[in-house]
C-alpha cells in the first residue's frame, strides 16, 4: 500500500494584503502540486482595514470540497504578528507547519526545498534571505540584531526573523507566543531541545507597499531580547536570577556597612557623612527586594494559572 502523507498547514498571517492573497495561494498550490501532499492554508487576517477578508472569504468558498482547504481566521481588531501565529498554530491541523508572510516577497517555490530540509532529521527549519530585496534602512538593523542574537542564544541562524520557516507540529504545540516573541521562535525552540536547521531561501522585491520595520525596531528587538533570556534561561527558577542577584547585592551592602561599623568602633568617625554609608544601605535594601521579588515568582509558578489568549477571533471559515 502507498504511504500516506502528512497533512502539510500553511499559516500565513496577514494584513491590508487584498491584492495579494489570491496571487499567493495559486503560486502556493503550484508549489505543493507536484509533491503529491495533502495541504491547507490558514490565513490569519490581523485586523485588515482594506478588502482582505473579503478576498480571503472569495477564496475560501471557491476551495470548500477540494483537495487544498483554505480556512480563514480574522481577529477583530490588529494585535501582531505573534499574535496572528499563535492562533494560526491553534488552527493548523497538520503535522508540519510551514509560516510565510503574505506580501509576496517569501517565494512559495522554496516550499518543497524547505520540507525536503526538515526530512533531516531537524524539528524546525528556518529561511535565510541571504541575499534581501530589502533597503539598508531595513537591512543594516536587522543584520545587527542577528549577530548579537547568534552570540548570545549560542544558535549560529543568519537570520531569526526570516517569515519563512517549517516547523513539525510538537514545536508550535510547546512554543507559546505573546508580544514579539514571533522573532525569537528558532531560540525558544532550541531552548527546549528541538534541532535547528536553516536553509538559504529565495527573497523577493516588495511589489507595493512600505516596510514597518527599520531602525525603530532594534530598540524593542533589544528590550524583547531580555524577555526571551527570562523565559529561556530562568522561567522555571525566577529565584535563580533575581535571588543570585539580589544576593550579590546585599552582600556588598553588608560589606560596607561592616568595614564602616569597624572605623566607628576603633574611633575614625563620624561615618554618617560618608557616601559609603548610603550606598550601603541602599545595596542591602536592593537586595532584599531582588530575592522578595524571585520568591514571588517562584510562588506564582507554582500556581499555574490559566494561560489567557492575547488576541480575539471575530469570525472563523472552516
Amino acid at each position: 500500500m502507498p504511504t500516506e502523507h502528512p497533512l502539510v498547514s500553511l499559516v500565513i498571517p496577514v494584513r491590508n494584503e487584498a491584492g495579494n492573497v489570491a496571487v499567493l495561494l495559486g503560486e502556493i498550490a503550484e508549489a505543493m502540486g507536484p509533491l503529491d501532499v495533502p495541504w491547507e492554508v490558514v490565513f490569519v487576517d490581523d485586523g485588515s482595514t482594506d478588502d482582505t477578508f473579503a478576498e480571503l472569504r472569495s477564496l475560501h468558498d471557491s476551495h470548500t470540497g477540494d483537495g487544498s482547504a483554505v480556512r480563514v481566521v480574522r481577529f477583530r481588531r490588529n494585535f501582531g504578528k505573534s499574535a496572528a501565529l499563535a492562533a494560526g498554530f491553534e488552527a493548523a491541523r497538520g503535522a508540519v507547519v510551514i509560516t510565510m508572510d503574505g506580501d509576496l516577497q517569501d517565494d512559495p517555490a522554496e516550499l518543497p526545498r524547505l520540507l525536503a530540509q526538515l526530512d533531516q532529521g531537524y524539528d524546525l527549519v528556518s529561511g535565510w534571505k541571504k541575499v534581501r530585496r530589502d533597503p539598508l534602512s531595513k537591512t543594516l538593523p536587522s543584520r545587527l540584531f542577528n549577530r548579537i542574537l547568534a552570540w548570545v542564544s549560542g544558535l549560529p541562524l543568519h537570520d531569526f526573523n526570516c517569515g519563512l520557516k517549517a516547523y513539525r507540529r510538537e514545536v508550535v504545540q510547546e512554543i507559546r507566543l505573546h508580544g514579539e516573541l514571533h522573532r525569537f521562535v528558532p531560540i525558544l525552540a532550541h531552548a527546549k531541545g528541538f534541532r535547528v536547521g536553516e536553509l538559504v531561501v529565495n527573497h523577493r522585491p516588495r511589489a507595493h507597499g512600505r516596510s514597518k520595520y527599520g531602525w525603530g525596531r532594534l530598540v524593542q528587538g533589544f528590550l524583547d531580547l531580555h524577555t526571551v533570556l527570562l523565559l529561556t534561561r530562568y522561567a522555571s527558577k525566577p529565584l535563580h536570577l533575581f535571588g543570585g542577584t539580589g544576593l550579590c547585592c546585599l552582600l556588598m551592602g553588608l560589606a560596607a556597612n561592616a568595614y564602616l561599623a569597624t572605623l566607628w568602633f576603633l574611633g575614625i568617625r563620624p561615618i554618617g557623612n560618608r557616601p559609603l554609608l548610603l550606598l550601603g544601605v541602599l545595596l542591602m535594601i536592593l537586595g532584599v527586594q531582588l530575592v522578595s521579588l524571585g520568591l514571588v515568582g517562584e510562588m506564582l509558578i507554582s500556581q499555574q494559572p490559566d494561560e489567557q489568549k492575547s488576541y480575539s477571533v471575530a469570525e472563523r471559515l472552516e
